[in-house]
């Protein structure tokens, strides 16, 4: 996948990762799903952050999510992903470490047709990602190839 504002250069797995981990941070911040900060962004958004990300991995995640959520007006909500049965979870990932998870989903199921921004799109809006987000269960902490083969599947 090429840069949007700089053709000659290619995005890097590492802008994905980046855009995986902001997603995430900003759909905690707001208290949405994933899916709702993907689809309000929109493809041309997702293309023009991740033809960004290079340089934005280099800002404050603090100031880099209030620019996403003044940008693109996403709105606040009521839904926690954090908010867990204690007696069911002792482990609430990290922004980064679900920003690996979806990163690697996304690289292990995409096609040879697809580029990353579809890829962030076709994976943040299956089903899947209801299983992933909860953490009450152990679905996000799984091996790559085991969360893959489970996209693949139709669910775990």
């Amino acid at each position: 996948m090429r840069n949007k504002y700089f053709p000659e250069e290619e995005i890097q797995l590492n802008d994905l990762l980046f855009m995986c981990y902001m997603i995430e941070r900003v759909a905690r911040h707001i208290h949405q799903k994933n899916k709702y900060v993907v689809n309000t962004i929109g493809k041309n958004g997702l293309y023009h952050l991740i033809s960004c990300a290079n340089v934005l991995h280099c800002e404050n995640p603090l100031k880099v999510e209030a620019d996403w959520i003044d940008e693109y007006k996403l709105q606040s909500s009521d839904y926690d992903v954090t908010a867990v049965d204690k007696e069911l979870a002792t482990i609430v990932p990290t922004p980064l470490e679900m920003g690996e998870v979806y990163q690697r989903l996304i690289v292990d199921t995409m096609t040879s047709t697809e580029d990353y921004v579809e890829g962030l799109i076709r994976v943040y809006n299956d089903d899947i990602c209801e299983v992933i987000d909860n953490y009450n269960g152990s679905a996000f902490y799984e091996p790559s190839y085991v969360i893959a083969r489970a996209y693949q599947a139709g669910g775990f």
